[in-house]
């Protein structure tokens, strides 16, 4: 195991146009394997720092070294494939294709990324109801179903097993546990956890929720490394 961190921030600046500096960030790391709470208000930048670490938005200055990459340096299509082979990513909106059932969902990682469909198995199909199943959705005709049928903590959960299938290397989770009820997010945490583990992934978990901090390695408070909020 290589000793570059999963995640490294460096002098990290971020605003959205006309607007006052939401992000302002000195250093941030999280190891390789490690699995890290990021707690903070609606508000507060988590989302847009996720955002930042997926290649999807870019900083005004700064670098963002991603599982030894550098984020900032990469043209967008090298970002993408980034994104593709070696994270998961549960956004807060789900992103879930709606003319697809259930474990086509689950699966359409695999369709991207030759490396996540390797990772997976011969038995793709098998890997899905198996994530699924962890979450508690084992019934065969809501898993043949469009995901357009589904409650919207239903669709949170496949979500979840599509960014785990294929063992991602890293993995990130916005909120993921909203629209979960106690039980549910409690299997949601175990199955993110032990696939993290099982793996060797990263897990970068954001939430206002602190209560669920307990599950990880360490908590961090985004205040803590955000000079733009603390100085706002």
């Amino acid at each position: 195991m290589t000793d570059t961190p999963a995640i490294k921030i460096r002098d990290l600046d971020f605003a959205w146009p006309q607007s006052p500096p939401l992000l302002d960030i000195a250093g941030f790391d999280l190891a390789r394997g490690e699995k890290l709470f990021l707690r903070g208000p609606s508000g507060s930048g988590k989302s847009t720092l996720l955002g930042l670490v997926a290649g999807v938005l870019e900083p005004q200055s700064g670098t963002i070294e991603v599982l030894g990459e550098n984020m900032t340096g990469l043209a967008g299509s090298k970002r993408d494939r980034l994104r593709a082979d070696r994270m998961g990513v549960i956004f807060q909106m789900f992103n879930l294709v709606p003319y697809l059932s259930v474990v086509q969902n689950v699966m359409l990682p695999c369709r991207f990324s030759a490396a996540r469909r390797k990772a997976a198995g011969d038995d793709l199909a098998g890997e899905a109801r198996r994530l699924l199943a962890r979450l508690g959705l084992s019934d065969e005709k809501l898993l043949a179903r469009p995901v357009t049928d589904l409650s919207v903590g239903q669709q949170q959960r496949v979500a979840v097993a599509r960014a785990l299938i294929g063992g991602p290397q890293l993995l990130i989770a916005d909120e993921p546990t909203s629209a979960l009820d106690a039980d549910a997010r409690d299997r949601f945490i175990e199955l993110l956890t032990e696939e993290a583990s099982g793996s060797g992934a990263a897990l970068l978990f954001v939430s206002h929720d602190g209560s669920l901090a307990s599950h990880f390695d360490r908590s961090v408070d985004l205040a803590e490394i955000n000079r733009a909020r603390a100085t706002a």
